[in-house]
Order: C-alpha cells, then sequence, then structure tokens
C-alpha cells in the first residue's frame, strides 16, 4: 500500500490494523512492542485504533520493530550516498557513546536480578540486535523519551528456549551471553556467534577462559551446545590466551557471579573493559587491576541492585571524526573525546606533522574516563619514518588502524601500514585505489600507501566491513566532484546518524535508494 491510495483518515486507520496484524503475527503484546520503541501501551493502542497521528520517522521504527514493511514509502532496497567532495568541515561535533561498551553491558544486565539503567546508550543496529535476543528470553528493555536511556530488568527464569536464533546470528557479541548464562542453567544452546565464520581465532580463546567455571561447549547444527559443571573451588587463576577485549569480558561475566577470587592475568584493559569494571563494581563486585592487564575478581553468587550507569564516549568513533577534518584539510573540534584512548594515535599523528591543541581534560559522566575536546588545523603531513601497526591497549587500537590509511595517503612520502590481527581486512584498504590514493596489498596484512593523494570521485560499493566502509566514506569527503557509494548499511552497524552529523559540518551528502 501507498500514503497516496486512501484519504488521510483512512490511511491512518489502515495503517492501525496493519500495526495490530504485524503485531499479533509476531506474538508481541501492545506493552513488548511500545517497550521496543520507547513508548506506552497506550500509545501503541491508539496507533492500532488509527487515532494517532504518524510521521515517517515514527512508521520507520514500527516498520524495524515489528520486521514488516508496513507502507511503501517509495523506493526500498539498499541504501547508498551521494557524496560532493572537496568541501572543508567546520565548527565542532560531539563524540557519541561507545557501542562496544554498550553491548558488554546489554550482556552483563543477564547478571543482576535488580533493575539496570544504561544512558547515553547508542541507537546503532548492533545494539538492536542484542535487545531483539533479549527481549525474545525473556528480558524487559524500555527506552525512555529520549530515546537514549534504556532500562532493563531480568526476570527470574529465562526463556533460552525461545531465543531470536536470527538476530543472535547476525551478531557476534552474542558470544558474551556464555559468561552470563553459565549461572542461570546447567545446559543451554546459543546459535554460532556471527555466523561460523569467526574462526578459531575468535572463538577458541572463549573456550579456553570460561572452562574454569565449568563450562563445556561442543558446537554442532549450527548451535554451541553448553554444558556447566560447577567446581565450587575458592580461587581460579586464568590467563588468556589471547588479550581480546571480548575474551576478557567473557571472563569477567563468568566470575562476577562465581563465589571466590578469580585472576584474570593477560587481561584487555581497553576502554569497554573499563566500562565493563565500573558496572560490576556498582553490581557490588570487587574487582582490582582496572586499567591493567590483571584483574581481581571477587564474586558474589547473587547479584541484586537498581544501579544507574552512564557509558562513556567512543574512541573510534572520535578517531572517525578527527580523520574526516584531517582528509578534508579542516579546522574542526571533537569534543568529549576520550584521550586516554587516543594518546598513541595523537602522538602518531604529531609526528606526521598535524597541528592540534587539546582542551584541558574532564572527566566523563561515568565518573572515571578522562575526556577533552581535541580541536585540529590544516596541516601538511608528512609519512612516519616507523610502519603504523596496532597494538593491544595502551597501543594504538586495531580498529583505528584503517583511518591511518586515509590519512597516509593524505602525507608526503610512504606509509606501511601492518594489520596483523584480521585476516584480510587489509585487502578492502585497497578500494581506496578507486578514489586516486596509491595503495599497494603486499599481503593479507599489511599495505603501501604512497602520498600525497589527488582524490578523485568514484562509484565505489562498499566493502562488507565496517571500518575500511567509512574509510571511504571519508575518503569522498575528500575527493572533488560527485562520488557514489552503494549499499552501505553496514555503517549503521557502529555509528549513529553519521551522515546528518556530517552534514551538519558542512559536508554535502545525499541518501537515495534505487
Amino acid at each position: 500500500m501507498t500514503l497516496t491510495e486512501l484519504p488521510a483518515d483512512s490511511a491512518i486507520a489502515r495503517i492501525g490494523s496493519l500495526v495490530r496484524d504485524a503485531r499479533r503475527h509476531r506474538g508481541l503484546t501492545q506493552q513488548q512492542l511500545a517497550d521496543r520503541l520507547g513508548t506506552s501501551q497506550s500509545a501503541i493502542a491508539r496507533i492500532e485504533q488509527g487515532g494517532q497521528n504518524l510521521t515517517l520517522e515514527l512508521l520507520g521504527r514500527l516498520s524495524t520493530a515489528l520486521e514488516s514493511e508496513l507502507i511503501n514509502l517509495g523506493p526500498t532496497g539498499p541504501t547508498h550516498l551521494r557524496v560532493e567532495g572537496g568541501r572543508p568541515l567546520r565548527g565542532s561535533v560531539v563524540v557519541k557513546s561507545s557501542k562496544n561498551a554498550a553491548v558488554a553491558l546489554l550482556c552483563a544486565a543477564l547478571l543482576n536480578r535488580g533493575r539496570t539503567t544504561l544512558r547515553n546508550v547508542a541507537r546503532i543496529v548492533e545494539v538492536e540486535r542484542i535487545l531483539d535476543v533479549l527481549r525474545s528470553i525473556g528480558v524487559s528493555a524500555t527506552w525512555d523519551a529520549t530515546g537514549h536511556d534504556l532500562t532493563l530488568v531480568v526476570p527470574e527464569a529465562l526463556d533460552l528456549a525461545g531465543i531470536d536464533a536470527d538476530a543472535a546470528r547476525r551478531t557476534r557479541s552474542i558470544i558474551m551471553f556464555l559468561g552470563p548464562l553459565l549461572h542461570r542453567a546447567e545446559t543451554f544452546q546459543l546459535p554460532y556467534a556471527g555466523g561460523c565464520d569467526l574462526g578459531t581465532r575468535t572463538v577458541q580463546p572463549h573456550m579456553i577462559a570460561l572452562r574454569p567455571f565449568g563450562l563445556e561447549i561442543e558446537a554442532r547444527a549450527g548451535e554451541y551446545h553448553a554444558t556447566v559443571t560447577h567446581t565450587g573451588a575458592p580461587a581460579r587463576a586464568i590467563v588468556l590466551t589471547e588479550r581480546g577485549d571480548t575474551v576478557t569480558e567473557n571472563a569477567l561475566l563468568a566470575a562476577a557471579r562465581t563465589d571466590g577470587v578469580t585472576t584474570i592475568r593477560n587481561a584487555s584493559s581497553n576502554y569497554m573493559v573499563q566500562d565493563l569494571c565500573l558496572y560490576l563494581q556498582l553490581l557490588g563486585v570487587g574487582i582490582e587491576g582496572l586499567g591493567t592487564t590483571t584483574l581481581v575478581v571477587h564474586g558474589r553468587p547473587v547479584l541484586d541492585a537498581d544501579v544507574d550507569y552512564t557509558i562513556s564516549e567512543d574512541p573510534v568513533e572520535a578517531m572517525s571524526l578527527l580523520t574526516a577534518g584531517i582528509v578534508t584539510g579542516s579546522e574542526l573540534t571533537v569534543q568529549r573525546a576520550p584521550i586516554d584512548f587516543l594518546e598513541i594515535e595523537l602522538a602518531v599523528l604529531a609526528e606526521m606533522g598535524l597541528r592540534y591543541e587539546l582542551s584541558p581534560d574532564y572527566l566523563a559522566d561515568n565518573g572515571h574516563t578522562r575526556l577533552a575536546d581535541i580541536t585540529i588545523s590544516p596541516s601538511v603531513l608528512k609519512a612516519p619514518i616507523d610502519k603504523i601497526h596496532p597494538m593491544p591497549f595502551p597501543g594504538l587500537n586495531i580498529d583505528n588502524l584503517p583511518f591511518f590509511a586515509v590519512i597516509a595517503a593524505q602525507a608526503e612520502g610512504a606509509t606501511l601500514i601492518h594489520d596483523w590481527v584480521y585476516d584480510n581486512r587489509a585487502i578492502h584498504l585497497s578500494d581506496l585505489t578507486r578514489l586516486g590514493a596509491d595503495v599497494r596489498l603486499l599481503d593479507p596484512h599489511r599495505v603501501l600507501v604512497n602520498g600525497p593523494t589527488r582524490w578523485s570521485s568514484a562509484e565505489v560499493v562498499c566493502p562488507p566491513a565496517l571500518r575500511p566502509a567509512v574509510c571511504i566514506l571519508l575518503a569522498m569527503l575528500a575527493a572533488k566532484g560527485t562520488s557514489v557509494l552503494r549499499n552501505v548499511d553496514i555503517i549503521a552497524r557502529g555509528y549513529e546518524h553519521l551522515y546528518e552529523r556530517l552534514i551538519e559540518m558542512g559536508a554535502s551528502i545525499e541518501v537515495f535508494h534505487d
């Protein structure tokens, strides 16, 4: 149905009927649909009765919540961007909260018998997928009127048999359900995390970290089949074979409700791990070593507290916004940047010749994370003497590494970028050649970037990796003329309203569909 087929009153009534039918088909009550939308049950009742005016934004949210295209608003299909590049950006932009911290805290809420209120939650696809999974097993998750504060209440008994397998398979974060769920059931099943393409590099360290808590996993028929045998040991020491963020988080989630003392060595001390530790401390879990690679956790079998926690700002988004300003030669201020998690990146940029100023630092709303405002100025860049490569925190963040490919393309000289963590992600950076960059793929982990680049406009299909996809978009901002970036839906996985915010800073970006 299209909006023009019916008079206004009839159209609203018809849409109300469609909402009601789609809700019933999904097996949702009016209250459950209201919870998904962050509104009231009475508002849903008015919509279904045809007594509520409907904006296009609300219709879009209803369609997403019900997984049903309620009306035809025009052309459908993949989302594309048309970019008029070569324009400097201006003004200031505020960094939004961390998506990686958000998904960890959503998983951690399963530990709490009390009410968890998370503030400043990123409204992105990855968060919505985790919420779909949580709601499917019985968790109440309600947005406030602003749409950014979320309250979660976990029932006494989880409906693990009713898990939304489709949503679970579309997020790698589902693997962080293992740590909390081993306290909730002696046996359970989880769909493969993000499909079965993660490989042993990602999955096996989790199995090693959780085995001391009595968790054994057998993978069959597209699921992890978990069996839990609690050991009752008063103390345990775990050495992580990989200093990974999600591996550390899973070990923390398991240790939080395990009676006794757990020592986690070779732990990640990255930003999302610190957010998780701060939340667990509010629940009453004792944690020593915050910000170090050795965490000592004093677990409590019962966690029952009404807690209120504000998620800290995202250093990867901050780096994305800084890169947008750098490649467009802009005078730009990035506000509320988590400076502890950007110091190495800024040191490398300073070596390359970037001119920037830092405001005095101040605390984030979580009372712990240091923030600063970073003002960059147009700069003549040169290639660094050494290669650029990631390291676990406090080294250069692996998720920030791709942005240096775009920046290096602006710099005079040759820059070697070595991504030793991910197989084949470096390959996607070679798409920058479509826009005029000289990016040579040396092997699946290394690229050589020669600059400076005279960026040229082009039409590019978005690579199937989040950060390289954003890199292509940022390069298009620098390229004079009209560029087209196709199939950009992956960017919504990790960024909230990125295009709109770039437009507010002076970028010319048009969203369109085939």
